[in-house]
Formats: structure tokens, C-alpha cells, sequence
């Protein structure tokens, strides 16, 4: 008995090649899928969720945006803490520049020491490579805020100062000395505030300056610029000006010969424009210094 002849599927040459084919792009595209399936369902590095909606429109968001504010709204003032971290943290978190290191009680003693008063106006002045304000603007950190970040800092590492007293809402900055300043702040920010609307008033260029009459001489004429123009700053001692008067203040700015001390007063030095921000002649703001520097002798 003999066996039946066993016979292939591929009878035809198209068939074979076929076959063929198949063997080859069969299990490409299973690989492919299986890959695919891989990448989405399994991978967790960075850069997964490049082409999500919310990275697409982060990337393409514009560099300027604007926010508006009710200016009739009442004020949400920062914590201390909060402002320390939004704009103290920069030099006081790690040291630089000189600042007192947040956590350092030895770079804090000496500061500590010189009082609430003194901490706050030179944050609010400026000092050395620190801006005035830190360089923030007012309309975005009150004098309020900066002075509860310097609260915090300074009882952080050991003084003991009271939380300044809040302003009233949507109240305007009390005068220097009017009853209602509850607070070393609040004198600080009167002060300030006074001196910057003095500046505001004096006269520009193009305008008559607000001078001694002509038959003055030079102590009138010197004493009338110094009403007028010097005591925005030079009055209360604020943004760094040495106080009239105070012998102490003036000491080391006399150390100096008075030309040198006329040419700061001519040409300006640290927040002080040239001239005080006036258009008085030269002699004028030389009869100024001298009728200042003769009260603080």
C-alpha cells in the first residue's frame, strides 16, 4: 500500500513570494505596535508630556501679561514671611552682597542692636549694594509689608520686635508727627512720603526756582533754598540725608573739604539729584550748605 504524496500549501511562485513577504512584515509591524504600546503605556521620563495642552500653551503663552487691580479695593497685605521669600530671600537667604544671612544670629546681632527704627529706614532707603525698598515698588510691597518681612527676619534670629500695627484700609499715609502715626512704620512712610511730594514740587527746568529776592544776601538767600528745596529730605533726615541740625550726621560729611561737600550738593551723591532737583544758581545751593552745615557746628 503505498502512502499518499504530501503537498504544499505554495503551489504557485506568486505564493511563495507572498509568504515570503508575510514573513518579513509580520513580525515588523508587531514589533512596531508592541513599541509603540511600550512608549505610551510605560515611559516616565521627562519630556513625556511635551505636546500636552498645558505645555503647548505654557510654551507659546506671551512674555507680558497684564493684571488689573480695583484701586478702590481694600488691600491684602503679605505676611512678613511671604515678602521674605518674594523678594528678601534673593541676598538675605544665602549671605551675598553683604546682607545679614537669614538664620545667622551673628550677622543679625549687630543690626539687632541699632533698633527697629534704624532697620526699617535703611530698608527703606537703601544701603550699601541693597536698593531702596529692596527694589520693589510701593504700589507692589508697602512700607508695611517691608516692615514685617524685617520683623521676621530680625525675631527669627533673636529680637524681639512687635508686629507693626496695620495700616487703616484705603487710608492715606498720616503726616509726620500728626496724631494717628501708631507705629515706627508709620513715622518712617510720613516721613518719606513728605520728602518725595516736596521733591515733586520743586520747580523743573524751564521754571522760576523758588529763590531769595535778588537784594538778599548769601545767608537769606541760602536759608530760603534750604526752606524750599532742602528740607524735603534734609528736615526729617530721610533717604539717607544728614538731619539739620544733628551734629552727628553731619560729622563725617565735614571730614570732607567743603569743596568736596559743595560738589556733592552741585552734582548729587547717592539719592540726592543734582542740585536738591532745583535750577537754583550755583552760589544759591553753596549758600544752602553753608547755612546747614553752620547749624549742625
Amino acid at each position: 500500500m503505498s502512502e499518499a504524496p504530501h503537498e504544499s500549501p505554495v503551489k504557485t511562485p506568486g505564493q511563495l513570494i507572498a509568504v515570503i513577504i508575510a514573513s518579513f512584515a509580520i513580525p515588523i509591524i508587531l514589533i512596531v505596535l508592541f513599541a509603540n504600546y511600550a512608549n505610551h503605556a510605560f515611559r516616565a521620563g521627562a519630556g513625556t508630556d511635551a505636546l500636552s495642552d498645558e505645555q503647548v500653551a505654557a510654551r507659546i503663552a506671551p512674555l507680558a501679561q497684564v493684571e488689573v487691580k480695583d484701586a478702590n479695593a481694600p488691600r491684602t497685605y503679605k505676611t512678613g514671611e511671604a515678602v521674605y521669600k518674594a523678594v528678601c530671600v534673593t541676598c538675605h537667604g544665602t549671605g551675598a552682597a553683604g546682607a545679614p544671612k537669614f538664620g545667622n544670629k551673628d550677622d543679625w546681632a549687630p543690626r539687632i542692636s541699632q533698633g527697629f527704627d534704624t532697620l526699617l529706614k535703611t530698608a527703606l532707603a537703601g544701603k550699601g549694594a541693597m536698593p531702596p525698598r529692596g527694589g520693589t515698588s510701593p504700589d507692589d510691597v508697602s512700607d508695611y509689608e517691608i516692615a514685617r518681612a524685617i520683623v521676621y527676619m530680625a525675631n527669627n534670629d533673636g529680637a524681639n520686635f512687635p508686629e507693626p500695627a496695620a495700616p487703616a484700609a484705603n487710608a492715606a499715609q498720616p503726616a509726620s508727627g500728626a496724631a494717628g502715626a501708631s507705629s515706627p512704620a508709620d513715622a518712617a512712610s510720613a516721613q518719606i512720603a513728605a520728602a518725595q511730594a516736596a521733591i515733586a514740587a520743586i520747580p523743573k527746568a524751564g521754571e522760576q526756582p523758588a529763590a531769595a529776592p535778588a537784594s538778599a544776601d548769601a545767608a537769606t538767600a541760602g536759608k530760603a533754598l534750604y526752606s524750599s528745596t532742602c528740607v524735603a529730605c534734609h528736615g526729617a533726615g530721610v533717604l539717607g540725608a544728614p538731619k539739620f541740625g544733628s551734629k552727628e550726621d553731619w560729622a563725617p560729611r565735614l571730614k570732607d573739604s567743603m569743596d568736596t561737600v559743595y560738589n556733592y550738593a552741585l552734582h548729587g551723591k547717592g539719592a540726592m539729584p543734582p542740585k536738591g532737583g532745583s535750577n537754583a544758581s550755583d552760589a544759591d545751593v553753596k549758600a544752602a550748605v553753608d547755612y546747614m552745615v553752620n547749624s549742625a557746628k
